[in-house]
């Protein structure tokens, strides 16, 4: 007889073993397989050394203040509008360049016109 993939592969393998750690087999052969019931730990020694210490009071001098507060709350608004400052900084300076740059037409205009009409007065008399 010819032996099928499923069966070939059951008999190369071993099944693994089940492990019982809450369900308690009602077969005799697998109560060997049961886990023992966790024991619980002693924490009545933990429990009374917190106890101890929320007794003891904390005087305010020694409690550094600065430690508990952030230095900077701000900094990550800071961080965030960082690159937007970067850019409007950029924007402003060109803005203000281009002011003194009309300014400096302005004047090289008016101060070409005043001396125009200076040297015609002077051309008159």
């Amino acid at each position: 007889m010819k032996k099928t993939d499923k069966q070939s592969t059951l008999e190369g393998e071993a099944l693994p073993k089940p492990i019982f750690r809450s369900y308690k087999p009602t077969d005799e052969a697998l109560n060997e397989l049961l886990l023992e019931p966790a024991t619980p730990g002693d924490v009545t020694s933990e429990v009374e050394e917190q106890l101890e210490s929320a007794k003891s009071k904390i005087v305010i001098d020694q409690l550094d203040v600065t430690s508990l507060a952030p230095r900077k709350p701000d900094w990550d608004l800071k961080r965030d509008v960082a690159k937007k400052l970067a850019k409007l900084e950029r924007q402003t300076q060109r803005a203000i360049a281009e002011l003194i740059r009309e300014r400096l037409k302005e004047r090289s205009q008016t101060e070409n016109l005043a001396d125009l009409v200076n040297t015609g007065v002077q051309d008159q008399t």
